[in-house]
C-alpha cells in the first residue's frame, strides 16, 4: 500500500490510535448546538486526512451535527477529481454520517466553489442560516463590496437569535507574521458586530491556530491549519489569549443556552486550547478549565 493510499484508508477507516489519549472536556449537553470549524484545509495531502479521521473518532464522543468551512477549501484547481481528493475521500465518513459542511471561500477558492452541492452554499457567495438558539453570517471577505455590507446590516438588524456568529477567512485580528490582521476589513466589519451583538467569529488565511482576547466584547478565532500549516508562524502578540502553530488541527464548539464552550485539538489528538464564556451585553470573560 503507498503512502498516500495508506492516509486514505486510515480517513476511511480510523483505527483505535485516534482515540487514544484523547480527553474530552466539552460538556455534550441535550439539545445544544455541536460544530466543529476547520479552515484551509484542502490540500489533499496526508496530514488534512489525518485531521479528518481524528475529527471523525472524536465524533463518538463528541456527535457534532455540522462543520464550519474558514475557506481556502480546494487549493490547487476545481476539477471533480480536485473535490474527491480535497474533500469528498478525506471527510467521507462525516459526510456519509450525515454532517453538514458550510463553507466560506477563501483567496484560494474559485467563486464556482458555491454551485457545489456539499458545501451547502445555496449557489451564494454569502449566506445565513440558524441552528437552535444560533444564527450563522457566512462572508465573503475576498469582495467585501457594499451589496455584501448591505445585505449584513440588514441580516444582523433583523436576527432575533440568542447568539449571532459571523465566519469567514480573513482574520480581523493575528499574530501571525506571514499575513496578520486585515485592519480594514477589521474597519469595515467590527462596528457592525458591536453594534449588532456578535459574540463569537471565526477566521483562517493565517495557517495557524490562535485566540485572542475579547476584542470590544468580541471573541475571535483562527483556525487556519486543519489542512495547510505554518510551523513558527505565530508571534504572540499582547491580544493572543491561547495559540499552536507546532501541528494541524481543528476546532470544537458547543453552545447551550448562554453558554459556549470550545476545545481545539490537533493532529495528533493532544487539546491545545479550552474554554468557556457566556453570552452577556457586557464585555463576557474567557477561562481556561
Amino acid at each position: 500500500m503507498n503512502r498516500m493510499r495508506r492516509f486514505i484508508w486510515l480517513a476511511l477507516f480510523p483505527v483505535c490510535f485516534c482515540l487514544a489519549g484523547q480527553k474530552l472536556t466539552l460538556p455534550v449537553q441535550q439539545g445544544s448546538v455541536r460544530f466543529a470549524a476547520i479552515g484551509d484545509m484542502g490540500t489533499g495531502d496526508p496530514p488534512q486526512y489525518e485531521v479528518a479521521s481524528r475529527m471523525n473518532a472524536i465524533r463518538a464522543q463528541f456527535p457534532f451535527d455540522f462543520v464550519i468551512m474558514l475557506g481556502d477549501n480546494i487549493y490547487g484547481g476545481n476539477t471533480s477529481a480536485d473535490f474527491e481528493k480535497k474533500f469528498e475521500l478525506p471527510y467521507r465518513l462525516l459526510l456519509d454520517a450525515g454532517v453538514k459542511f458550510y463553507a466560506s471561500l477563501g483567496n484560494h477558492d474559485a467563486a464556482t466553489q458555491k454551485t457545489y452541492k456539499p458545501f451547502n452554499m445555496g449557489g451564494q457567495q454569502y449566506y445565513t442560516y440558524k441552528k437552535g438558539n444560533v444564527q450563522f453570517f457566512a462572508l465573503d471577505t475576498n469582495y467585501m463590496n457594499p451589496l455584501q455590507i448591505t445585505w449584513l446590516t440588514k441580516e444582523l438588524q433583523n436576527s432575533s437569535s440568542d447568539w449571532k456568529i459571523c465566519y469567514f477567512h480573513h482574520p480581523l485580528y493575528s499574530s501571525s507574521r506571514f499575513h496578520g490582521a486585515s485592519v480594514e476589513l477589521r474597519q469595515t466589519l467590527e462596528p457592525l458586530f458591536i453594534k449588532y451583538g456578535v459574540q463569537a467569529v471565526f477566521s483562517g488565511h493565517d495557517h495557524v491556530y490562535e485566540r485572542m482576547k475579547p476584542q470590544n466584547g468580541i471573541h475571535y478565532f483562527i483556525e487556519g491549519a486543519a489542512g495547510e500549516l505554518r510551523k513558527g508562524d505565530l508571534m504572540r502578540t499582547d491580544i493572543t489569549a491561547a495559540g499552536y502553530d507546532q501541528d494541524q488541527s481543528f476546532l470544537l464548539v458547543e453552545i447551550s443556552g448562554d453558554v459556549l464552550d470550545f476545545q481545539a485539538v490537533s493532529r495528533l489528538g493532544m487539546t491545545v486550547d479550552e474554554g468557556v464564556f457566556s453570552r452577556a451585553k457586557t464585555s463576557p470573560m474567557t477561562t481556561g478549565r
